[in-house]
């Protein structure tokens, strides 16, 4: 049953971080700092799902293949906390600054952005490579013949060789981190928001991108610590992270597109009515002025 819901619910995953990766890149007026920020998430989040459907299905008896794929899932993983990281310290900033003023597509601020986090994925990439191959003893989480992440459905390879418990260590640390921090940048911004005298139309759009902030930490952290979980090796908690996994995906999509009011709208004015999206410089702002729909 195992390997039936595992690819299965991937590939929905898959589906789900799709759509939402593709409705924050095509609607022109969800391209601010934020909209990139949640489709880069959603990216990193494909790539994490697409790179565990291999190690499920993965042909080659070679031992680099499983390294690869789980350098992959966790370099993904890693970029995709990174982002949702700098998402709330952007929001965190942006609330402790006297100039709220937002544009739609703040291309410098999302290139120093990608610039520090990927630059961090990189040196966490390095460590942890070298720390496997210099440092690891040889003991590994996925080196039997039947676990739940990379074992073969069509080859049992005892000597498949993967990340070991010290890679995996230092893959693993700056996510708890990253949480640490989110929860920093929570508590720090709640209390500016209760501060708030003046609440206008800007200040009702950060406060959305607040609350779209900590569903998505709360989210991924959940489904993190499943996945932490699933090491232990019990069936319950190995089905548990399957199913958390799906629901991740569901819960991801439903919090940035269902949940939210104006992409809906935005959608509906695009799909259903033909009309053309808005462009104008002003983004969700203008788009919420015209349209009534808040």
């Amino acid at each position: 049953m195992r390997k039936i819901l595992n690819p299965l619910f991937h590939a929905i995953a898959m589906v789900l971080f799709l759509l939402t990766a593709i409705i924050y890149f095509v609607l022109p007026t969800l391209r601010d700092l934020a909209g990139n920020i949640i489709t880069t998430i959603n990216i990193c989040l494909i790539v994490s799902q697409a790179a565990d459907l291999v190690r499920i299905f993965t042909e080659y008896s070679n031992h680099i293949s499983f390294i690869i794929t789980d350098i992959i899932l966790y370099v993904s993983l890693l970029g995709a906390f990174f982002w949702l990281n700098s998402f709330g310290f952007y929001i965190w900033k942006t609330f402790k600054s006297r100039n709220v003023f937002l544009r739609v597509t703040d291309v410098r601020k999302y290139c120093y952005y990608s610039s520090v986090v990927w630059s961090s994925v990189i040196l966490m990439t390095a460590l942890a490579i070298s720390a496997h191959f210099l440092l690891d003893t040889g003991t590994n989480p996925y080196r039997k013949t039947q676990t739940q992440f990379s074992s073969s459905i069509l080859v049992d390879d005892v000597e498949q060789e993967t990340i070991g418990w010290l890679g995996i260590a230092i893959f693993f640390t700056p996510v708890a981190f990253t949480i640490l921090f989110n929860i920093f940048f929570y508590i720090t911004t709640l209390k500016v928001i209760k501060r708030i005298n003046i609440y206008g139309r800007i200040h009702h759009k950060l406060k959305g991108c607040f609350n779209l902030f900590l569903q998505l930490f709360l989210i991924m952290t959940t489904a993190w610590l499943f996945l932490l979980l699933s090491w232990l090796n019990f069936d319950g908690l190995i089905y548990a992270h399957i199913v958390v996994n799906l629901l991740q995906a569901i819960l991801v999509f439903y919090v940035c597109v269902g949940h939210q009011s104006h992409v809906t709208f935005l959608l509906r004015k695009s799909c259903c009515y033909a009309e053309p999206v808005p462009t104008g410089e002003w983004g969700d702002e203008m788009t919420h002025m015209n349209g009534g729909n808040y």
